[in-house]
């Protein structure tokens, strides 16, 4: 059973923060930034159904598909993906012998690999992190990453639409870092990550998640939209969205994003586009959780801005340095199209 380098697990996957965390950090930041106004609210949240079944306790990546939805935990000792139908009720079970560390986000390749990024790292501690891979056929692949400077914590992944993988880090001050491949992956064996670029949240006094105002920092998922025009990332309150040209994902986030104020949650972590790109789809852990469906607005509010007193710890970081490279060993592309995963069959649909 192939395994993934690290140290051993906590008994929770490395998952939940010790306790006390989020009253500490909301002293620290309770009055160091300023709250900011809330997004206008242009049409209200769906919720489209409720997660009850007791083997998804802690979903942690979501990705929509025609009338399905593919969700994983945070956790567990084998490589599962559920397929779930529009009432939440599990339709099948794709699994594979592969013993995770800490998976934390989800993306869909065209030919029907799901992608899942074992990135989490909350005590610090990982040498390697690492990518699965599971096929449509059934097989399964590790490709393991290494920092250039020591452990991160990472709880999202844009898989842009020429493939190549960008991990989002989850910082308690909000100034996240972004990586990626400095080569094509290498099945079995370790290639390096190099950062190219970074993005920056503040405060904005959305309601939710486990630890405090804090929450409204700390990037939990992301998302690419189907038709290729947006990219998203998501704190346990807020979800923010970018137009993106091209792959170009380090460019689109040094870019203005828009906020949307999501539904009050205990831990949210799940983000995916609708199938059409009009709407975010969330859920997050525990039970019964909610899925649910978040509009777009046309015109949606800009991401509140940092004063110059909070640039030290959330402003933009540098930009990217050019376009990414092709990573050969994720050519297969989120493009026009989508893969549907049901029953072992795989669907091709194209909008």
């Amino acid at each position: 059973m192939p395994e993934l380098a690290g140290p051993p697990r906590n008994g929770i996957g490395g998952r939940r923060l010790a306790a006390g965390t989020g009253l500490a950090l909301t002293l620290v930041l309770g009055s160091a930034l300023p709250a900011s106004a809330q997004p206008a609210d242009p049409a209200a949240p769906v919720t489209r159904c409720q997660l009850t079944d007791p083997r998804l306790p802690e979903v942690s990546g979501l990705v929509e598909v025609g009338d399905r939805m593919l969700v994983h935990n945070d956790g567990g000792d084998s490589l599962d993906v559920f397929v779930l139908d529009g009432t939440c009720e599990v339709v099948t079970v794709h699994s594979a012998p592969v013993d995770p560390y800490d998976p934390e986000d989800l993306a869909l390749a065209v030919d029907g690999t799901v992608w899942l990024a074992d990135t989490g790292d909350n005590t610090g501690t990982r040498t390697t992190v690492a990518l699965l891979a599971l096929h449509a056929d059934g097989n399964s692949s590790v490709y393991r990453l290494a920092y250039p400077d020591g452990p991160r914590d990472v709880e999202a992944l844009l898989l842009a639409p020429d493939g190549t993988p960008y991990l989002v880090t989850k910082e308690v001050l909000g100034a996240s870092e972004v990586y990626r491949p400095v080569s094509a992956l290498v099945e079995d064996g370790t290639v390096g990550l190099t950062e190219v670029g970074g993005v920056g949240f503040v405060l904005t006094g959305t309601p939710g998640g486990p630890v405090g105002r804090a929450g409204q920092l700390m990037v939990t998922g992301g998302a690419v939209a189907p038709d290729e025009r947006w990219i998203a990332l998501r704190t346990y309150t807020d979800a923010y969205v970018w137009p993106l040209t091209g792959s170009d994902v380090a460019g689109a986030l040094a870019g203005e994003p828009r906020r949307v104020a999501l539904p009050e949650a205990a831990q949210g972590e799940a983000i995916s586009f609708t199938g059409d790109s009009s709407a975010l789809v969330v859920a997050g852990e525990g039970l019964p959780g909610d899925v649910t469906v978040v509009p777009l607005p046309v015109e949606a509010p800009a991401a509140p801005e940092a004063t110059a007193a909070e640039g030290s710890v959330s402003g933009l970081l540098s930009g990217g340095d050019g376009p990414p490279p092709v990573v050969a060993a994720v050519a297969a592309a989120v493009v026009a199209g989508a893969v549907v995963w049901l029953g072992g069959k795989v669907v091709r649909r194209r909008d």
